[in-house]
């Protein structure tokens, strides 16, 4: 089994882009992410409508830093601060040596790269750092945007799972992507 942890907390840097941990001074960023309705109709879980309801993730994500039960940073653009995405590990699974990966940008980033710049990092970081042996991706089968970026990185179709969540009054599908240890190109 996996002993994980998170401790010191590492940033993580790439070409353009610097992946840190999110703090309170990110509530506007969380808010305008988990907020809007277009960046959160593939992903099954409450609008954030509220500063209190984005300060509550932000403490939710830190503590399952600081429990190293899962861990996400703030993608910002080298040269500001401004978060424009989130990204981590979720639903690590120490005992089976793998973890989910998950992730969101705002809409007027999107096409210049960034999601596949900052998933090289946090996979690397995932099978060097933490010796997971496998990284998943669970998405939903109408994200294509998703699906792409995640083909681009290497990842590749596990599963297409009919109706196997039920959010909001709705049964949704959930495809799996995955990528393992041995097929990761830096």
């Amino acid at each position: 089994m996996l002993t994980i942890n998170f401790h010191p907390f590492q940033n993580l840097e790439t070409e353009r882009l610097l992946l840190r941990r999110i703090d309170q001074n990110d509530v506007e960023g969380v808010l305008a992410l988990r907020g809007n309705p277009d960046i959160m109709k593939y992903i099954p879980r409450p609008l954030a409508k509220t500063k209190e309801e984005a300060l509550a993730h932000i403490a939710m994500i830190e503590e399952k830093i600081e429990n190293n039960t899962g861990i996400n940073w703030g993608i910002t653009v080298k040269g500001s601060d401004k978060i424009i995405g989130i990204i981590g590990h979720y639903r690590i699974q120490p005992e089976n040596h793998r973890a989910e990966i998950g992730y969101m940008l705002l809409p007027e980033y999107n096409g210049k790269g960034y999601i596949t710049e900052a998933i090289k990092a946090v996979v690397e970081y995932g099978f060097e750092q933490m010796n997971l042996h496998s990284i998943e991706a669970v998405i939903d089968p109408g994200n294509t945007a998703s699906e792409k970026v995640l083909q681009k990185n290497g990842f590749v179709k596990e599963a297409h799972i009919l109706e196997n969540e039920l959010w909001d009054g709705k049964f949704w599908d959930t495809v799996i992507y995955s990528l393992l240890r041995r097929n990761f190109k830096k």
